[in-house]
């Protein structure tokens, strides 16, 4: 028997040349420090990733990339998840021929189906696939898996390995977990939804597609470690952190921008994303690396921005007038950027 999908699996985004094509030295070089940070395993085309916003051509070029560039080092959960299901089981097909370890693909999705629909194009998929697949239910984007459809395609087919729910619903994941796992105890559950990580594992989860751990893979490995070492009071306080920089990067801008805006503060070129801003937009995003700066420089990741971080409690040893060389400071680099 195959091992249990654990650990954490990250989102990988893309990064983009000038032309805005795949930036491949770049998606390589990012692939290595994920490693060299600890994450269990990779996960391209996801949501994070905007797979929508790349071709059926150019979805599998970023797998192979990664699957090149990984050697194996870590196992690969790849998105394949196409317009129908017969592009969905040739995707399927193409990436386990390049050595992906399982395929995450999503439920339906724009056309809202109910319980009966999601159930048939599983069971197409999984009577008809060369490579495990991992449920992928994100209710927000995409028709809803409930649980007894997960407990019967559990049931009848064994290629379905595993879930990958990003609800943050945590009594539904309870529900799943029970119905599923007495007669698929190699049945795999993962949680895309970072700020419920901890708890999430604590009720019996394997581990997490998290998009925290594409910019921070440090804090998001120590977690799981701890988590599962039942550390769980210092576990508890990265989990805190966590929280504030994922509400950060998700709430302050279009999903993705804000976590490839702190990608960018890790050290690397990723590139204008494919969905057109708005000057406004763009400004926002700007403060907003301002911000996550902040946040990673207290992790030690980056250093402090120009002017430094605003505390809610001056420090002791601050006088005004430091403050006020602060404040200067900040404003002419904003005055230099075209933001003031």
């Amino acid at each position: 028997m195959t091992a249990r999908l654990a650990g954490i699996f990250t989102p990988n985004l893309v990064p983009h040349d000038s032309r805005g094509d795949i930036n491949e030295p770049e998606l390589r070089r990012y692939i290595d420090w994920l490693i060299e940070r600890g994450v269990h395993g990779l996960y391209p085309n996801g949501s994070t990733g905007e797979f929508t916003r790349f071709s059926a051509e150019e979805r599998r070029r970023i797998v192979a990339i990664i699957a090149d560039q990984t050697r194996g080092r870590v196992p690969i959960l790849a998105g394949a998840a196409e317009a129908n299901v017969k592009e969905t089981i040739k995707a399927c097909e193409y990436y386990h021929s390049v050595g992906v370890r399982a395929v995450a693909i999503v439920a339906p999705f724009y056309y809202k189906l109910g319980p009966k629909s999601v159930y048939a194009y599983f069971k197409e998929i999984g009577d008809n696939t060369p490579i495990d697949v991992t449920l992928y239910n994100i209710p927000l984007f995409a028709s809803p898996i409930d649980v007894p459809t997960v407990q019967r395609l559990a049931d009848e087919c064994e290629k379905i390995v595993a879930i990958k729910d990003s609800s943050g619903d945590i009594p539904h994941m309870i529900r799943m977990i029970q119905a599923v796992r007495p007669s698929r105890p190699d049945f795999a559950f993962l949680t895309g939804w970072d700020a419920a990580l901890m708890p999430m594992l604590l009720i019996g989860c394997d581990g997490g597609t998290n998009a925290s751990s594409g910019v921070a893979p440090e804090l998001t490995r120590k977690l799981y470690d701890l988590t599962m070492a039942g550390r769980l009071d210092e576990a508890r306080a990265i989990q805190y952190d966590l929280v504030k920089l994922f509400d950060t990067m998700i709430y302050s801008a279009e999903f993705p921008n804000g976590f490839r805006a702190a990608v960018e503060l890790r050290g690397f070129q990723m590139g204008q994303g494919r969905m057109p801003q708005s000057v406004e937009q763009i400004t926002d995003l700007e403060l907003l690396s301002n911000t996550l700066q902040c946040m990673l420089s207290s992790h030690g990741f980056t250093n402090e921005p120009v002017g430094g971080c605003m505390t809610s409690t001056r420090p002791s040893n601050v006088n005004d007038t430091e403050v006020s060389v602060i404040v200067q400071t900040v404003l002419a680099e904003l005055k230099r950027r075209g933001l003031s």
